[in-house]
This record gives structure tokens, sequence and C-alpha cells, in this order.
């Protein structure tokens, strides 16, 4: 595992549960819910059905979600035409914009969608899939508020951790030590160290929280990620929230 590991950075741990696998019957009491036990942000997952063969949130869930809370929403689009969304998120609330660098729709420039995007007033982000070269959101970084790197194929949640997808993060942290870089996908207990060793400062992750003690689990990750990436001694780290 020491060929994942990074040198220690400034960028703030972020934990971002994501709502795909909460009680969708009841978003906003699951929103509150973690975000009232330390979450950072909330991360929202929007597929066409097109893009990934799934199909879930769309713009007026985020609107609806939005008039029952301020916590930051991070939706990530994975879908075919991500400039077609740009107003109605925007319109929606949404505070973060991640979209795929593996999009055609648009052409070979993506620097159009950016700044679309920030010209709405959200942060920008690109996310890679697990067969796309990191190389390609190299052109864009300058411009990017985040990138996210997929640790599964996207479409559905509670899959395996990719733990080769860290060679990403490595080269992204060693590259751009202030980069806010997210990844989404197999996160938990079990797998943050490797994350957090390798670069990850955001971390996505769902089942784990959803589906366990949310406060225990939020401040067991932001730990892994202040000790392993920002270096911080026992004493600095976020206080534990016992189970």
């Amino acid at each position: 595992m020491s060929q994942f590991v990074s040198k220690f950075h400034c960028v703030p741990a972020l934990i971002g549960p994501s709502l795909l696998a909460s009680d969708m019957s009841n978003l906003a009491g699951e929103s509150l819910r973690v975000l009232t036990a330390g979450a950072d942000f909330l991360h929202l997952d929007v597929m066409d059905g097109h893009f990934v063969p799934n199909l879930t949130f769309g713009a007026p869930v985020v609107q609806c979600l939005r008039k029952n809370t301020t916590g930051i929403l991070d939706v990530h689009l994975m879908v075919t035409n991500p400039e077609s969304w740009v107003d109605a998120m925007a319109s929606a609330g949404a505070d973060i914009f991640t979209f795929h660098v593996e999009v055609t729709s648009v052409g070979n420039d993506l620097n159009p969608i950016i700044d679309s995007i920030k010209s709405k007033g959200m942060k920008c982000g690109l996310a890679v899939k697990p067969g796309t070269l990191i190389d390609s959101i190299f052109p864009y970084i300058p411009k990017l508020d985040q990138v996210l790197i997929m640790t599964v194929e996207p479409g559905f949640g509670g899959q395996k951790f990719m733990i080769d997808m860290m060679s990403k993060v490595v080269a992204l942290r060693e590259l751009y030590p202030s980069l806010n870089i997210e990844v989404d996908g197999g996160l938990g207990p079990d797998t943050i160290d490797i994350a957090a060793k390798a670069g990850a400062n955001m971390i996505v992750a769902g089942s784990s929280v959803f589906k366990g003690e949310a406060g225990n689990v939020i401040s067991v990750l932001k730990r892994s990620v202040e000790r392993y990436g920002n270096g911080k001694s026992e004493e600095e780290l976020t206080p534990l929230v016992t189970a």
C-alpha cells in the first residue's frame, strides 16, 4: 500500500454523506440528521439513465431539499448532456456542480460549460471514471474547485472500493497540493485510511454513514484525513464521537 502515500497537505477534511444511500422517503430528515451529526456537505448523485443505467434525482428534488436545509449541496451529474442541467441546478440551489470529463455532448473543450457553471454562482468540479486517465483533467484544473475520483464504476451504490484508483489521487495531490480532491465509492471506516494517505480530503460516504451510527462514522472519516492527510497530532484531531 506504500505506493499510495502522498505528502501532507493543508486542505481541510470534508465529509459528505451520499443521499443515494439514505431513506429517500425521508430525504429532508435524513439530510438534517447527518448534518447535525457533523457532515460538511450533502452529496447528490444525479443520474439520467443514459450516461449511467440508473435514474435518480433531478433538479426538483434538489429544490425541495434546499427549502429544508442550508447545508452545502454537492451535485454529481452522471448525465450525457451536463450543459443542459446548469440553469436548472443553479435555480434549484445547488452549491457545487460536478460533471464527468468523459462527456462528449460539448465537444473536446469543456471550458465553456465550466465557465457557465461558475457564472451561475456554483462551484465546479470534474469527475473521472475508473477507466479514464487522470491527465485528461489537467488542462482544466486552474478553473476547478474540486476533482472527483470515482473509486467505483458510477451508476450504483454499495460497490467495493477500488484501491488502484489511489494512484490518481496521489498524482493529483503531488501536483496540486491545495486542490480539493474528492473520492466516491466504497468509502467507510475500513477504507478511509488508504484514501487519506493518498491525499483525498473530500470523502463521500453512503452506506457506511446512513446504515451505521452517523456521528461516529463521520468523525472516524474526518480524523483519518486529519491524521494521514494533514499530519495532525492526536490532540489536534476532531473529537471521536462514540457509537
